[in-house]
C-alpha cells in the first residue's frame, strides 16, 4: 500500500517551479535543505532571501506524525480546536507505552492491558479526525515512518525529536511539541527560525566494524550537544552517496543528539532501491523524474565553504567504530582509545547488559551485521557473556527477520526479544535489581543516555555504540573489548576471534508481514463520540491557561535555580511517568525532580521562601500557586535539550511557573516554553547566570 501518492504527485509537480522561483530572487546555486525549505513557505509568506539563525518564517508541512506518549496532550489540545478532520495526512503510532519485563508476546499483553484507556482513546480520536493508526506491536515511529511515509524533498513535522530520522528519506523532517503539531494538523501555518546550514562531506567508503552509526558518533563529538542548535546538518559526497538509505536514516537520528533541527541526505540509488524494496516503487519513478532538484546544486557541493555556515569533512574510509559516553552522547572516543578511556576514568569494565535496536538502529542491515556476528559466536560454541536484548524497530522488520532465522539465532546465543517498541532506550524497562543503584555498565545501540534515562539507576553507566559493536561486546561481556584485535575463549578452551560484520542492505527475498498493525479512520467520524472518565488517572480533558493580565511580572519566587545539565528528562522524566502524559494535573507531580538544585546539590528539594522550609519541587511550586504566586526557573547551557515533550513546558505554566531564564536553550523547548505563554528568556550576559542567589525575588518589565 501507498500511503498519499497523490499528494505526493501534487508536491513534485510544483517542486520544480517553486525551487527555481527561490534560486531566480536569491540569485544563487541552493543547498537541498533551502530548496525544500523555499518550495514548502505559507502562501501568506513573502519570498524573499532570510537571514538564517534570526528570521522566523512561516511554512506548510506535508504531513504530521505522533507517537502515543505525546499524541494524547495533543489531540487533547486538538478536539478543542474545533475542526472536524486533520487539514494533513497525520498518524498515531503506538509504541512509547510498551514496558520492556519478560520478552515481546508477554510485555506486549501486559502493556495492552495496562494502557488500554490510553490506546482505546488515541485510537478513536484517530478515528473521529481522520487520523492513520498504528496499534501497540506496529512499531517505532520513525521506522515505520521511514518504510511507509517518508518522500525525497517533503517537509513533516512530528511530536518526537527524533522524528529527523526521515532526513535519510531526503526529508526536512523535524521534531515540535504537541502544539505545533496541532496548528498544521488544524490548516494552520508552522513557523521556524529560519536554519543556519552545516555541510557535511563524506569521503571514502565504510569497511571493517565502521558502520554509519560511527559516523554521527563522529559528528556528535564534533559538534558537542549543542552544535547544531538552530542548523540543518546536510551530508553531502561521494561517501554519502555509499551509505544505505537507513544507514542514512541513524545518522539523522541522532542528529537530534546535537540539537540539529534537522539533517538530510540527498536523492540517490540507495534511496530509490529503498523505496522499492518497501513497496514504493511509484514514489522512486516521481521522485526520478525531478531527481535533480532533490539534491543540493552541483556548485554548492563543488565549494561548499561558500554556501554553508560550518563546514566539516570525514573520510569513510578512515573511520573507527566509536563509542559515546556515559551521561552524554557527545563524549565521543574512537573505538582503539576506549579501553584506555575505561581505565582512566573507572569505568565499570564488566558488561551488564547490551541491547540492540531502537529507532536509531533497527532497520534489517542493522540486524543482520549484528546477527552475523552472533552467528560466529554460535559457530565457536560462544553465548552471550553478557544479557543482551533485541528491539525490532517494526513488525515489518520482525515478520522478515524471523522468517529468515535471525531471530533465533539471537535466541540462541542468549538474547531476548523485546516487543517493537521504545522500550529501554526512553526508560521503559523494568530491570531487575535497577532499584539497588548499583554501579555498572551498559552498552546500546541506541541514541541518548542521559543519567537515569534507561533503567532509573543514576549508577548505571551507559554507552552508544552501533548494533555490530554492542553484539560483539555482549558476548564478550567485557567493555574493554576490541573485536578487531582482541580475542575470545571457545568453549573448547581455544582462542578465538570475530571476523567483521556482514549485513545487507534488504532482504533478497524482499520484506514480508501478515499485520502491519495499520488501521485507517473512518470516511466520516462526525457520529464518532469522544468519552474521557472525569475520575481517570491517566488522561484529563483541558482547560485554558488564564490570559496574561497585561501587567509586569513582579514577585516571581525562584523555584529552582538548576546546576549543569538539564534535559527534558529532568524537568519531565519519562520511565515510569510515561502513564500520566494524558493528565496534565498528574504529570506535573514530576517537574524538574530530577534536576539539580545549585543551592544544595540535591535533585527534589528546594526552599520555599515564604515557609523557609525545603520540600519537593513541584510541592514548591503549588505551595506558592495556592498563596497567589508565580515563580521563576533559572538554567544553564542547553536547557531542554533532549526530546521534544511539550509537557516540560506545560507543567511549568500548570504550576505557576511564568518564565524560565537560562543561559541557552535547546530549540524545541524554547519553543514549547512559548507556545504554552511561559516567557523563555536568556541572560545578555551569561555571567549573571552566578548573581541568582537563593532567597531572591525577580521581577520582570518591558
Amino acid at each position: 500500500m501507498v500511503f498519499d501518492i497523490e499528494m505526493i504527485r501534487s508536491a513534485y509537480a510544483d517542486f520544480p517551479s517553486r525551487t527555481d522561483s527561490a534560486k531566480k530572487l536569491l540569485n544563487r546555486p541552493l543547498s537541498l535543505a533551502e530548496k525544500i525549505l523555499y518550495s514548502h513557505l505559507d502562501s501568506e509568506q513573502e519570498l524573499r532571501d532570510f537571514k538564517r539563525g534570526e528570521d522566523y518564517v512561516y511554512f506548510n508541512p506535508d504531513r504530521v506524525a505522533m507517537q502515543d506518549a505525546t499524541a494524547q496532550m495533543a489531540l487533547l489540545q486538538f478536539m478543542q480546536a474545533g475542526k472536524n478532520k486533520v487539514a494533513v495526512p497525520s498518524t498515531v503510532h503506538c509504541d512509547h507505552l510498551i514496558l520492556a519485563r519478560e520478552g515481546a508476546d508477554k510485555d506486549l499483553a501486559e502493556s495492552r492491558r495496562m494502557n488500554k484507556e490510553v490506546f482505546d482513546f488515541l485510537a478513536s480520536v484517530s478515528n473521529k479526525y481522520g487520523i492513520g493508526f498504528w496499534k501497540p506491536g506496529a512499531g517505532i515511529i520513525h521506522q515505520v515512518i521511514l518504510e511507509n511515509y517518508a518522500f525525497p524533498g517533503g517537509m513533516m513535522i512530528g511530536t518526537d525529536s527524533h522524528t529527523v530520522n526521515a532526513g535519510g528519506l531526503g526529508m526536512v523532517a523535524v521534531g515540535v511539541g504537541g502544539a505545533d503539531a496541532v496548528d498544521v494538523m488544524a490548516g494552520m501555518s508552522w513557523e521556524l527560525k529560519f536554519p543556519k546550514l552545516i555541510g557535511i562531506k563524506l569521503s571514502g567508503r565504510l569497511n571493517g566494524w565502521a558502520s554509519a552509526k560511527d559516523v554521527i558518533l563522529k559528528v556528535a563529538g564534533i559538534l558537542t550537544v549543542k552544535g547544531g542548535t538552530d542548523c540543518i546538518v546536510e551530508y553531502f559526497g561521494e561517501g554519502a552517496k555509499s551509505i544505505s538509505c537507513t544507514g542514512k536514516g541513524t545518522i539523522c537520528n541522532m542528529g537530534a543528539e546535537i540539537g540539529a533541527t534537522t539533517s538530510i541526505f540527498g536523492y540517490d540509488k540507495k534511496m530509490s532501491e529503498y523505496l522499492a524494496g518497501t513497496g514504493r516503487k511509484d514514489i522512486a519513478s516521481e521522485a526520478d523524474r525531478i531527481a535533480e532538484y532533490l539534491c543540493g546544486d552541483p556548485e554548492v557541493y563543488a565549494e561548499p565553504e561558500a554556501f554553508f555556515d560550518q563546514v566539516i569533512e570525514i573520510d569513510l574510509s578512515e573511520l573507527e567504530p566509536h563509542i559515546n559516553g556515559p551521561f552524554t552522547p557527545d563524549k565521543s572516543w574512537a573505538l582503539s582509545e576506549f579501553a584506555a578511556a575505561v581505565e582512566e576514568n573507572d569505568y565499570p569494565a564488566r558488561l551488564d547488559v547490551g541491547l540492540i535496536g531502537s529507532c536509531t538502529n533497527s532497520s534489517y542491515e542493522d540486524i543482520t551485521r549484528a546477527a552475523s556476528i552472533a552467528r560466529q559466536a554460535l559457530e565457536m560454541g560462544l553465548k552471550a557473556r553478557s544479557e543482551f536484548t533485541i528491539t525490532p524497530g517494526s513488525e515489518l522488520v520482525r515478520f522478515t527477520m524471523e522468517r529468515d532465522g535471525l531471530l533465533k539465532i539471537f535466541e540462541d546465543i542468549g538474547g531476548v526479544v523485546l516487543a517493537n517498541a521504545c522500550g529501554p532506550c526512553i526508560g521503559q524497562w523494568a530491570r531487575h535489581n535497577a532499584d539497588k543503584l548499583e554501579k555498572n555498565s551498559i552498552i546500546t545501540s541506541f541514541n541518548r543516555n542521559f543519567a537515569k534515562r534507561n533503567d532509573g539507576n543514576p549508577n548505571t553507566y551507559a554507552f552508544v555504540a552501533s548494533p555490530e559493536i554492542v553484539t560483539a561486546m555482549a558476548i564478550a561481556g567485557d567493555l574493554k573489548f576490541d573485536p578487531r584485535k582482541d580475542k575470545l575463549m571457545s568453549d573448547k578452551g581455544e582462542e578465538v576471534s570475530l571476523s567483521e560484520p556482514m549485513g545487507l542492505e534488504l532482504p533478497p527475498r524482499g520484506f514480508a508481514v501478515e499485520d502491519n498493525g495499520y488501521e485507517s479512520p473512518a470516511e466520516d467520524g462526525s457520529g464518532i463520540d469522544i468519552h474521557v472518565d472525569p475520575g481517570s488517572e491517566r488522561l484529563q480533558l483541558l482547560e485554558e491557561f488564564p490570559a496574561w493580565n497585561g501587567k509586569d511580572l513582579r514577585d516571581l519566587k525562584l523555584l529552582i535555580k538548576v546546576s549543569g545539565k538539564c534535559t527534558t528528562d529532568h524537568i519531565s522524566m519519562a520511565g515510569p511517568w510515561l502513564k500520566y502524559r494524558g493528565h496534565l494535573d498528574n504529570i506535573s507531580n514530576n517537574l524538574m525532580i530530577g534536576a539539580l538544585n545549585i543551592f544544595n546539590q540535591k535533585t527534589n528539594s528546594v526552599k520555599n521562601q515564604v515557609s523557609g522550609d525545603y520540600a519537593a519541587v513541584p510541592d514548591t511550586a503549588r505551595a506558592y500557586l495556592d498563596m497567589g504566586l508565580h515563580s521563576i526557573i533559572i538554567g544553564d547551557e542547553n536547557y531542554g535539550e533532549g526530546s521534544s515533550r511539550e509537557h516540560a513546558a506545560m507543567e511549568p505554566r500548570y504550576l505557576g511557573v511564568s518564565a524560565v531564564l537560562v543561559r541557552s536553550f535547546a530549540r524545541i523547548h524554547e519553543t514549547n516554553l512559548k507556545k504554552q505563554g511561559v516567557l523563555a528568556l536568556t541572560f545578555a550576559d551569561k555571567k549573571d547566570y552566578h548573581k541568582i542567589l537563593e532567597d531572591d525575588n525577580i521581577e520582570i518589565s518591558g
